[in-house]
């Protein structure tokens, strides 16, 4: 399929979090997910290893079931102290966006199991009990590679670890076996709506060090 036309910045500055604004009716061709998948099997890996599988998951009773999982452990997480809408209460500026956030999370919580593609990238290995960075170091860029790709393609993506809470429980609806790690939940199907914008972030000297802390 014909990429946008989008510059290397502006793909990166603008493939956000898409929740409330995916296309919960519009089929999204297996095609189109062998792409993206194409792409991200470029990613580097630790040694060269390439030791990631990917689950693509199209089946509706299989998303369903992943989605009341999901569903089960976004109430918990609205409980918590941790909950995005709960956050930077004491800066007017960030809390409207925090509240946003949490309304779009809240769609997507309740509606996940709906979303007509669900992509959980798996990498093997045995979770060593110091440094994890080369293990998770071998999945994650592959996986980013695969939301930018998406987004290239006029797809929306969020990124999602949830559901790793009951990580065991959707193993076992997918038959993930054991060594294999999921290393994040990604729902993908076509957005609604056109605008994609840079996010609003904390300017860069005041996260930015030089030489030193």
């Amino acid at each position: 399929m014909p990429t946008l036309p989008l510059t290397p910045d502006e793909l990166l500055t603008t493939t956000r979090s898409v929740r409330k604004r995916l296309d919960l009716t519009r089929p999204v061709p297996i095609e189109l997910i062998r792409e993206c998948l194409e792409v991200a099997l470029q990613a580097p890996s630790g040694s060269n290893r390439q030791g990631w599988q990917w689950v693509v998951v199209t089946d509706p009773q299989q998303r369903a079931a992943i989605g009341e999982v999901y569903r089960r452990v976004w109430r918990e997480y609205q409980a918590s102290p941790g909950y995005a809408g709960n956050l930077h209460q004491d800066d007017p500026a960030r809390a409207a966006a925090q509240s946003k956030i949490a309304d779009s999370g809240t769609f997507l919580g309740e509606h996940l199991g709906e979303v007509p593609v669900l992509v959980v990238p798996c990498i093997a290995g045995t979770l060593p009990a110091g440094n994890q960075a080369g293990l998770w170091g071998s999945i994650l860029p592959a996986t980013w590679s695969f939301m930018l790709a998406a987004r290239a393609r006029g797809l929306g993506t969020v990124w999602t670890t949830l559901h790793l809470a009951y990580e065991a429980e959707v193993a076992q609806l997918l038959g993930i076996p054991d060594g294999y790690h999921q290393a994040a939940l990604i729902p993908v199907a076509y957005y609604t709506g056109d605008t994609f914008k840079p996010a609003a972030r904390a300017a860069l000297d005041t996260v930015l060090h030089l030489n030193r802390w």
